[in-house]
């Protein structure tokens, strides 16, 4: 079965009636966790960037609190859980400034979190890996909002040596 390219896509949506698209989009909902999500998303906290950044640090501050009651070894997988559904959040917005600012959140936490990052390469790959994701994000703010995100992005550099 060949699939249909998102503008056929957009094509063939258009004709359907109101009722037919709550339908196809409940009944896309009903398949996927993600997409449920994303819908809900959609209707209800995209028209407040502010007030979602917020649900989702409060979100990721949650995850953080159980890591110092954790095994090292279960303590980096819990942590790659945190950045897994963070990742997930950031995608729904689809805006890079929503993502600098989660993004530096996450990193924020981790050192308030007392990680020894030097001393696991897992640890440091992971908070390496969050400072290029911030870099690209914010370069492609305007030139406002970068200078906005800059100290910040030069805080959690110089937390931690990068090497």
């Amino acid at each position: 079965m060949q699939i249909a390219s998102l503008s056929e896509l957009k094509r063939e949506l258009s004709t359907y009636s109101q009722e037919d698209l709550i339908k196809t989009c409940l009944r896309l909902a009903k398949h996927k966790k993600e997409v449920k999500e994303l819908l809900h998303y959609l209707c209800f906290e995209a028209q407040d960037q502010d007030s979602y950044i917020n649900l989702v640090k409060e979100e990721l501050e949650e995850g953080f609190k159980e890591l110092p009651y954790m095994s090292f070894y279960h303590g980096k997988g819990r942590l790659r859980k945190i950045r897994r559904e963070m990742n997930k959040y950031i995608k729904f917005a689809g805006e890079k400034q929503t993502e600098a600012e989660i993004r530096i959140y996450f990193c924020q936490q981790m050192l308030e979190a007392g990680m020894d990052l030097p001393r696991s390469s897992v640890l440091l790959n992971l908070y390496r890996g969050q400072i290029k994701a911030i870099e690209k994000a914010i370069d492609k703010l305007h030139p406002d909002l970068q200078f906005d995100y800059e100290g910040d992005y030069e805080e959690l550099i110089s937390a931690v040596d990068l090497g």
